[in-house]
């Protein structure tokens, strides 16, 4: 089921956003709101940097940075961060519905997202990551217009390698779009050649 409103807006302080000027709940500190926020809108910061799917990244909300206990393991804390977007024509596949590489898109960056979360609330800052592996199963379409909102969890992080989860919810419809898991990793250093 749909998390509400209220679930995800328990307990939280809000930050207002610089780029979208909505409230970005959670109890996240204001410092780790504030990175991740800047993380979505590098788009509006540095224009001249050519991103992928820019358009789309710029046009999430970042609603929800929260840190808590793991349900499972009280020991180990776990990182939550939450986008909504409208869907747009940049995101539509020919059947008129959000296609299945902008899904897969969502899962990468929002659960990357996540992760920095955690990382920089645990250790103060973050390192670059890259994708070894994403998992996406398609539950039901979302369409023009509709609003979605993405649920990121961080899984595990440590080592070389960290996990994020992700939901993917139409509100209109109160229904599950996909969900994903995805695995990154350190990148190998690079080798020199003599």
């Amino acid at each position: 089921m749909a998390p509400s409103k209220s679930e995800s807006d328990a307990g939280s302080t809000a930050l207002t956003s610089t780029y979208t000027h909505s409230p970005i709940n959670g109890n996240a500190s204001n410092h780790v709101k504030k990175l991740l926020d800047d993380q979505v809108h590098i788009p509006s910061r540095k224009p001249e940097i050519p991103l992928f799917a820019s358009s789309i990244m710029d046009k999430m909300v970042l609603t929800e940075v929260s840190i808590s206990p793991n349900a499972e393991e009280p020991s180990r804390v776990e990182a939550k961060c939450v986008m909504e977007i409208v869907v747009f024509e940049d995101m539509m596949n020919l059947a008129n519905t959000v296609h299945g590489g902008a899904i897969a898109y969502f899962i990468d960056f929002c659960s990357s997202l996540a992760l920095v979360a955690l990382d920089v609330t645990q250790h103060g800052d973050y390192s670059l990551s890259v994708s070894q592996a994403i998992n996406v199963v398609f539950h039901s379409p979302a369409a023009l217009g509709e609003k979605i909102r993405i649920i990121n969890k961080s899984v595990t992080s440590g080592g070389r390698s960290a996990t994020g989860r992700t939901e993917i919810w139409n509100l209109n419809h109160r229904r599950l779009v996909a969900s994903g898991v995805h695995i990154k990793m350190l990148p190998s250093k690079a080798k020199t050649k003599l």
